[in-house]
């Protein structure tokens, strides 16, 4: 029988000041900080360490022998389920919604790489998803397997507690923290953080992975606080979706851009690059102002920027004209 949580990651991860990005921005060159959780260690890290410490904790109490879990083909949640299965000696089976295509790079070259086995659902909606990975579950259990089917993004009430302990190193690590910017997909990461700092000290930028990610994070906050979590408590911006998931808008791509030379910190298209875009609007619009202490919440993701197509273009129109 596995204790929860299961170790899986190295923390603290560490919180480092930003000031050249935090002058790009608008704010004070000591209202910025960044909190590391790129650094959590296992499978490339990210924020999905936290939950899965817990959500394979309870898995491995199960005594199940393979993890089955469900994303989009860049999933990081994905990646480091592949990761932290072999870490445990426990098969993995990714339901990923798409068909296979040309590239196997990014996400999906790790996914294999850990030896994660890849089934394709087709162009699904969440419902036709999870559908496919209880399909998968039947038939392992037909075959005699032991499978343990980890939620979308590790998020749930449990995979939050992860970031309730992320909230509680930082109200520790950032005294008189006023706002903790991060990337809202599935919920659970927010949720955490809402738990341990407070509705009012955390913005959620929405990146367009749920129709309705705050319900989410009430559901998973509240199992966690004193505090009565509602939706229109919550700081979410919904403005730097676009025009779905996967794509890279220009507020996004100049995410990236200002992320990397300022700091020298590398973001993703999809959940950082967004988180980022969202905190600039944030102070455009009064929502994070200069004088109070802000912290970018780098939930990592690095691997997926290789295996967004656009992304790289992007990247690489940067390092013309610049060589040797």
């Amino acid at each position: 029988m596995s204790q929860l949580p299961v170790p899986l990651g190295t923390f603290p991860t560490p919180v480092e000041p930003a000031p050249r990005l935090a002058a790009a921005l608008g704010l004070g060159p000591d209202d910025l900080w960044i909190k590391r959780d790129d650094l959590t260690g296992l499978g490339g890290g990210g924020n999905k360490i936290r939950k899965l410490e817990w959500t394979l904790g309870a898995a491995l109490a199960e005594d199940a022998d393979t993890l089955v879990t469900t994303g989009a083909p860049q999933s990081n949640h994905a990646r480091l389920t592949a990761a932290a299965g072999a870490r445990l000696g426990r098969d993995v089976v990714l339901v990923l919604r798409g068909s296979p295509g040309v590239s196997r790079s990014g996400n999906l070259a790790l996914d294999g790489l850990f030896g994660a086995r890849l089934v394709w659902a087709g162009e699904v909606d969440r419902a036709g998803l999870d559908a496919a990975a209880a399909e998968v579950c039947a038939a392992l259990r037909t075959a005699g397997a032991r499978p343990a089917l980890i939620p979308f993004g590790g998020s749930s009430v449990l995979g939050a507690r992860g970031y309730v302990r992320c909230g509680e190193e930082l109200r520790e690590q950032v005294p008189g923290l006023r706002t903790a910017v991060v990337a809202l997909g599935s919920g659970g990461t927010m949720a955490g953080l809402v738990a341990a700092l407070g509705s009012g000290s955390v913005l959620g930028v929405d990146v367009g992975a749920l129709a309705d990610p705050a319900a989410a994070v009430v559901e998973f906050a509240g199992a966690h606080t004193g505090e009565e979590v509602t939706a229109d408590r919550l700081r979410v911006r919904r403005d730097q979706v676009g025009s779905g998931y996967a794509a890279l808008t220009g507020p996004v791509a100049e995410a990236l851009r200002l992320a990397a030379r300022t700091e020298g910190i590398v973001l993703d298209p999809t959940y950082t690059g967004r988180a980022l875009a969202g905190l600039a609007a944030a102070v455009r619009d009064g929502g994070v102002r200069p004088g109070e202490k802000t912290v970018f919440v780098h939930t990592g993701g690095l691997p997926g920027l290789f295996g967004h197509a656009d992304a790289v273009a992007f990247a690489e129109e940067g390092a013309v004209g610049h060589g040797g």
